[in-house]
């Protein structure tokens, strides 16, 4: 089956425009939460879950990957990535939210991450095994220019870990689109395909080669500047194998899913709408846009792209590399601008904005951006880190806000109550 015929296919089996209807049911939702119910891939912190997802977006920092390298840093043992908390997540016991409090399904229509905000106030310990609640935050709709109109939703989700700690809180942006509307545009037609001749790669290993680890240097608060540079990342040239390390570092895709055999199967009748005949007239997965270019070009792009939060783990990649032991990730707000394409290159880079003490807390502030090598911006971000001080010794972690914090004790009680009451 050809592309073109793949893409008429694909229009016949999801010829579907955003209904006001599930606009309206959104708009009904937000503000409301729930705990969440799902079994992620991962659901405890263990020393190789923390190797593995590091290694899945090309981290090697001692503090994720050597289960003894923490035991003499201030956080006593081996911690994991601050962006972890992404993909962990163990069920809860709670109640299911009422039907018309869980927003729109937007059956049939296109939906990728545009950015997210991270706010962190703890770090992941090995063992931890973290927990969560969520909600749609707000709905907005907006015209496109890929897809005509398109709906903005703000997914809210609030990560805690067995102690009751709330770790962090996840803002995620998600566009839903028109996928029909979305192939007719045909606005990315015209991306050229990359091609690499053995210098162009050895001066992207050079790149390679220069990057560096803080570690265990401790990256002193009075020692930066403003104006001063975090350096370069190099990720890529994207490529299948890619997505391949991320999903088997930990990223699940939760409550989707990815399956195989007899489990696909019933994943299938779950959710029928996910699958989508391939070209030998196999049930697969919509998803397979990150791998699969000839079904990317089906629904409007050159090639298969890759995720909106492997671009985030790149850009706290860029975080943790120069910040040392010592820091801690406060704040990471990102805006994905560009698709990212397999055969692109991302180069990672940040500078100090601005440096304050607030709360106890020794803070500076950095712009992140990533570049493709056309020299477009694909990545847009900011984020603030807590360092330490010659002065003030360690900063203070973040404290959450009080109606959070109350919130997980109220589900965590929850969840005890109905433990409980099921023996």
């Amino acid at each position: 089956m050809s592309t073109e015929q793949a893409g008429r296919a694909f229009d016949e089996a999801t010829d579907f425009d955003i209904d006001d209807a599930d606009i309206e049911r959104d708009r009904a939702a937000a503000g409301s939460v729930a705990a969440v119910r799902d079994l992620a891939h991962v659901g405890t912190a263990t020393p190789e879950a923390i190797r593995n997802f590091a290694f899945g977006y090309g981290d090697d920092n001692p503090l994720y990957v050597d289960p003894d390298h923490g035991a003499t840093t201030r956080w006593g043992g081996q911690v994991a990535p601050q962006i972890m908390a992404a993909v962990l997540n163990t069920p809860l016991r709670g109640d299911r939210l009422p039907k018309e409090l869980r927003g729109g399904s937007y059956r049939g229509i296109h939906a990728f991450v545009s950015g997210g905000t991270w706010e962190w106030y703890r770090p992941i310990h090995a063992g931890d095994r973290l927990y969560s609640f969520k909600g749609l935050e707000s709905v907005e709709v907006k015209k496109s220019e890929f897809a005509g109109r398109s709906v903005i939703r703000v997914n809210r989700e609030v990560k805690f870990n067995q102690r009751g700690e709330v770790v962090g809180v996840y803002r995620t942006l998600i566009i839903l689109t028109a996928r029909k509307k979305a192939r007719e545009t045909g606005k990315y037609k015209d991306v050229p395909e990359p091609a690499y001749t053995p210098e162009d790669i050895a001066e992207l290993d050079k790149v390679f080669a220069a990057e560096t680890v803080r570690g265990t240097e401790t990256r002193w608060f009075e020692d930066v500047t403003v104006g001063e540079s975090l350096g370069t990342l190099a990720k890529g040239p994207l490529t299948t194998t890619d997505m391949v390390v991320f999903h088997a570092g930990g990223y699940g895709f939760v409550p989707y899913g990815l399956r195989t055999s007899r489990l696909n199967w019933r994943n299938r009748q779950r959710i029928p709408a996910f699958y989508v005949d391939n070209e030998y007239g196999v049930p697969d997965v919509a998803q397979r846009v990150h791998w699969d270019s000839e079904w990317a070009k089906a629904i409007g792009n050159p090639r298969a792209y890759d995720y909106g939060v492997l671009r985030e783990c790149w850009l706290h990649h860029r975080l943790t590399d120069w910040m040392g032991d010592e820091g801690f990730v406060v704040r990471q707000h990102d805006e994905i601008r560009k698709f990212n394409y397999q055969g692109d290159i991302q180069y990672v880079t940040g500078e100090v904005t601005a440096k304050r003490r607030e709360h106890d807390m020794n803070l500076v502030d950095v712009e992140l951006r990533a570049v493709n090598q056309r020299g477009e911006e694909t990545t847009r971000g900011e984020a603030t880190i807590a360092l330490r001080s010659r002065d003030h010794g360690r900063s203070l972690l973040p404290t959450p806000p009080t109606e959070v914090q109350q919130k997980v004790w109220d589900i965590m009680d929850r969840h005890a109550q109905l433990g409980s009451e099921h023996r």
